[in-house]
């Protein structure tokens, strides 16, 4: 197993991979001033993910909690329905949307109204989605990101040539000195988006969950490709493109959460020009370019890397225009019908059961019975 392993990684960082023709590994050490990134140093972005997820846990706790209270959300305490093993199970294996025929069976076998097997079912239905203070909290940490990550990319890339001219991406390749700033601007990237896959499983799940997965892994594959090939002037490019415009996103979703409407349209139209710009006009057209048709000049054999990068970048670029299909159809929805909402979130349902009808679930007689009578029932 361990020779096998040593194949497969000797086939991995073989030179014809990833650099250039009478390139090898031993050419990347640092020498006479010139610093080269090293493939073991994203094994760091693990731990920097975890240090990114505390500082998450204090960011929504300390800063977000108050902004939103500031802002007139309230922390909306759900009710949870009485336990009963019948429902729960039927929730669980058949259908969260029980139709009305169905309804009235489970109140026969848990012996209570049909009113009260809806109230169960629409409160059980609302302990699977998340409170509009937990959305704000996880809009509100990806906004302090990527605004953060913006600035700073704007003050990384601002006095450096290829910011102007794409060209010169290419220039002095693949001898390509490391700075610090592109190491650290790679690793709070590549770490942060470890994170937000560690916290999927607890994140706000949408309709478009598994285009963010998708993302998430093709975003690490891309920066730690670009990574190892030195490709990290354009890596710094691709990754300012997308900061720029995620910003406002999460800012129009908490203002959204708060309910204020005419901030929130104005955000989130900004959002979509900038989207359009960044991502349906510069990437395919100023950083594509730079990518698939550029290295051409410097080089009439591609290397390996070159079509493992570019193919992820392919990757990305056909998730923008599935996005902006998104954003096209709010925008449109929104000119038209003056209606500005996210199809991917699940809303809450109204819960109008009161306190003396919850009560009247403990008892046999007009609730759903007891507990013994209901596991009785799950037999029949």
């Amino acid at each position: 197993m361990a020779h096998i392993l040593k194949t497969l990684n000797s086939w991995f960082w073989w030179e014809n991979i990833w650099m250039p023709i009478n390139c090898t590994w031993a050419d990347f050490v640092d020498r006479d001033g010139l610093v080269f990134p090293k493939p073991q140093q994203l094994y760091a972005t693990i731990p920097y993910a975890f240090v990114l997820l505390i500082i998450r846990f204090f960011t929504e706790r300390y800063i977000a909690i108050p902004l939103a209270k500031a802002l007139g959300i309230k922390n909306v305490r759900r009710v949870k329905p009485q336990p009963n093993p019948v429902l729960e199970s039927y929730f669980r294996e058949c259908s969260r949307h029980p139709s009305q025929s169905e309804i009235q069976g489970l109140a026969k076998k848990c012996n209570c109204t049909v009113h009260l097997v809806e109230k169960w079912f629409r409160r059980r239905r609302n302990l699977e989605i998340p409170t509009v203070l937990r959305k704000f909290q996880e809009a509100f940490w990806r906004f302090s990101f990527y605004f953060t990550s913006s600035i700073a990319g704007f003050i990384f890339l601002h006095d450096k040539p290829w910011f102007y001219d794409i060209w010169q991406t290419w220039v002095g390749y693949p001898f390509q000195t490391l700075l610090p700033s592109q190491y650290w601007y790679y690793m709070a990237e590549i770490s942060f988006y470890w994170s937000l896959l560690f916290t999927l499983g607890i994140d706000t799940k949408r309709k478009d969950f598994l285009a963010h997965v998708v993302h998430h892994f093709a975003a690490i594959g891309l920066m730690s490709c670009s990574w190892c090939g030195n490709y990290v002037r354009v890596g710094t490019l691709v990754m300012f493109v997308h900061d720029t415009a995620d910003f406002w996103l999460e800012a129009a979703k908490m203002f959204n959460y708060a309910r204020w409407e005419k901030t929130c349209n104005l955000l989130f139209f900004i959002f979509s020009v900038a989207f359009f710009i960044t991502r349906i006009i510069l990437f395919p057209f100023w950083i594509l370019r730079a990518t698939l048709y550029q290295p051409t000049f410097y080089s009439t054999t591609p290397v390996i890397a070159y079509f493992l990068f570019n193919g992820q970048l392919l990757i990305l670029q056909g998730l923008h225009l599935y996005w902006g299909y998104l954003i096209f159809k709010i925008l449109k929805r929104f000119i038209f019908l003056k209606d500005l909402k996210d199809d991917r979130s699940d809303e809450e349902e109204e819960d109008s059961v009161t306190d003396n009808e919850e009560e009247s679930t403990n008892g046999n007689k007009n609730g759903c019975g007891s507990g013994k009578h209901l596991l009785n029932s799950s037999h029949h």
